[in-house]
């Protein structure tokens, strides 16, 4: 497939500025062979059997971006990608996005308020940057929260304050990314409750979504895409967790896309589920085969997106395609704040 097979027009209107009201207010879509449901988040149980199992992701968003000055005095802004550890365990160095009017040299320094980072060198398209702190501490003290680039923002305005706490999920739990896991959003503590008294389990792995996903697809023979590298964690627990619901009978039912590549991705090699920690390329498109995900809760995705594909080969091409031209006539808010799906598995009809 090529990559215009993935695109579609979306009006501007349609791009979700704002979260919902309540976290559950969204609307889900349900995707079905039979058709489409027009539910509310709120109503996310009757979707749901006793026995499913909700796999989240507990990554924590943070304040990722940096605006300052090179030591020439340019404008620069970085952007994390990674938190690297030595041997020793110090987590002072980074690999970063940095944009700035020329290449950054191996030793300069860019400013941020009273402290300096300095340029250790490049790895591919990041910067390898030494912070004065561990880095996490400095981002905390300095940085701004990554908003994605369709959402527009103020400096100091209302709502940047409101989105450190919505563009976080509920469960957020490890430091590392620089976006939200934008399925998880819609859940509140009362929902989890309800799904939980209802006989609906859940359990967490931690995928730390990097920059590298607001990086557009550039080819158009989808073969020679070279997908960006995210680092995930399954431990054992869930890995224990998702075993007995199989046995059970029960739905691995994933809460994002994020999900989906780090199950698929510990399963890849064997077919079997592994804990364990490693860093993902995988790259899900149409004629990918599934080995645990059977539902999946997920945002409506930019076109030609690398998103996309994983949606269209999860629950279908023709599907999807249908999905969204009726969430486009109905509608439907799109992208990080906005309404959400309920997917099954193409083999499911």
């Amino acid at each position: 497939m090529i990559l215009s097979d993935f695109d579609y027009a979306l009006p501007e209107r349609l791009i979700a500025q704002q979260p919902a009201t309540q976290r559950d207010g969204s609307r889900l879509l349900h995707v079905r062979a039979a058709g489409l449901d027009h539910l509310m988040f709120s109503q996310l149980q009757s979707l749901l059997q006793p026995g499913d199992l909700l796999v989240l992701n507990d990554t924590k968003v943070v304040k990722a971006r940096l605006q300052g000055t090179k030591d020439t005095g340019g404008a620069a802004e970085v952007l994390l990608e990674r938190v690297l550890e030595d041997s020793e365990g110090r987590s002072d160095c980074a690999l970063c996005q940095v944009r700035v009017s020329k290449p950054l040299q191996e030793g300069r320094q860019l400013l941020f308020a009273d402290q300096s980072v300095r340029c250790l060198g490049r790895e591919g398209e990041f910067y390898l940057l030494q912070f004065p702190l561990p880095v996490f501490d400095f981002l905390e003290a300095y940085g701004d929260l990554p908003l994605p680039p369709y959402i527009a923002r103020g400096a100091g305005s209302l709502e940047r304050d409101q989105d450190s706490q919505r563009y976080q999920t509920v469960f957020a739990a490890v430091p590392g990314a620089v976006a939200a896991p934008t399925a998880g959003l819609h859940f509140s503590q009362e929902l989890l409750a309800q799904l939980q008294a209802a006989g609906i389990r859940s359990t967490s792995l931690t995928l730390h979504v990097g920059a590298g996903t607001f990086q557009p697809v550039r080819v158009n023979d989808l073969s020679q895409h070279q997908m960006h590298q995210e680092h995930y964690h399954v431990p054992e627990s869930a890995v224990a967790d998702i075993r007995r619901t199989q046995e059970a009978g029960g739905r691995v039912v994933a809460v994002g896309t994020t999900v989906v590549r780090a199950l698929e991705s510990a399963a890849l090699a064997s077919g079997q589920l592994n804990p364990g920690s490693a860093a993902s390329q995988l790259f899900i498109t149409p004629g990918f085969k599934f080995n645990v995900v059977e539902a999946l809760i997920t945002n409506f995705h930019l076109p030609r997106s690398t998103l996309l594909m994983l949606v269209s080969a999860f629950a279908g091409v023709e599907r999807i395609r249908e999905a969204y031209a009726v969430a486009i006539e109905r509608e439907y808010r799109f992208f990080s704040f906005g309404d959400a799906m309920f997917l099954q598995r193409d083999s499911d009809k």
